[in-house]
């Protein structure tokens, strides 16, 4: 069994169709570019896995789980094992690294047995064991994370999602508005993800970051299943076309 299926999967707002007939499967450990033009659906299709939407018609299945029912939401999308980490990274910039990765889920410990306060100690060092299992290397956990680079804060979004231990994890646009360093340095992060076994959908209008690190580009067109590659068989320009229209299938 797949650990995400999406099956002939309808979405309107108001007069809007915005899908119509999305169906994919993704399997545990997979990575797969999810691409297509702006209002193409990939947004849409993603607040549906996640809980934000809910779907009109059809089902999505999740590690066994229905995700298309009344209820579903993101907090029990969470729960299920399915994380996202936004383009804007909803990052604290004015707190430090630690306190970023668990926000709002600060370990605590007693003081003088009556008090619950900060377990910093045991924070700074959580922290920086999850984001030794990204190969990220961050001098000091209280460094403000206004201060880090642009692929630091990207990898900081996403140890902070890890310590959810998800099953899947979305990405929304990881490598937009890096410099070439960067980039590579947050494809290596996902690439590690991979080895760890969590499955990844990656949306990305950067087709070369797309190419380097998925096994499947899944593209999107008006609402609809485009185009479903194998990266390998596949090249830039037929994606391309598929993205544009420019193959005869509309």
């Amino acid at each position: 069994m797949a650990l995400l299926s999406v099956q002939e999967v309808y979405k309107r707002f108001g007069a809007v169709e915005v899908l119509r007939g999305v169906s994919f499967a993704l399997e545990g450990g997979e990575v797969v570019g999810l691409v297509g033009d702006n209002g193409a659906g990939k947004s849409t299709l993603m607040k549906l896995i996640t809980g934000v939407y809910a779907c009109d018609t059809g089902q999505i299945l999740f590690d066994g789980h229905l995700l298309s029912v009344p209820g579903h939401s993101p907090a029990r999308a969470r729960t299920l094992g399915i994380e996202m980490v936004y383009q804007d990274l909803a990052l604290a910039k004015q707190q430090d690294v630690a306190a970023n990765v668990f926000l709002g889920r600060e370990p605590q410990r007693r003081l003088l047995g009556l008090v619950s306060v900060v377990d910093r100690r045991a924070m700074e060092r959580a922290a920086m064991e999850v984001l030794g299992r990204l190969g990220v290397r961050i001098p000091d956990p209280r460094l403000p994370v206004a201060r880090l680079s642009g692929g630091q804060q990207q990898t900081v979004a996403i140890a902070r999602a890890l310590t959810f231990k998800p099953k899947l994890l979305i990405l929304d646009e990881p490598t937009a508005a890096l410099a070439v360093r960067e980039v590579e340095h947050v494809l290596e992060v996902i690439r590690e993800l991979k080895r760890q076994g969590i499955a990844i959908i990656l949306i990305s209008h950067r087709l070369p970051d797309v190419f380097a690190v998925t096994d499947r580009i899944l593209v999107l067109r008006h609402g609809k299943v485009a185009a479903d590659l194998p990266t390998r068989s596949t090249s830039m320009a037929e994606v391309v076309a598929h993205i544009v229209g420019a193959t005869g299938g509309g």
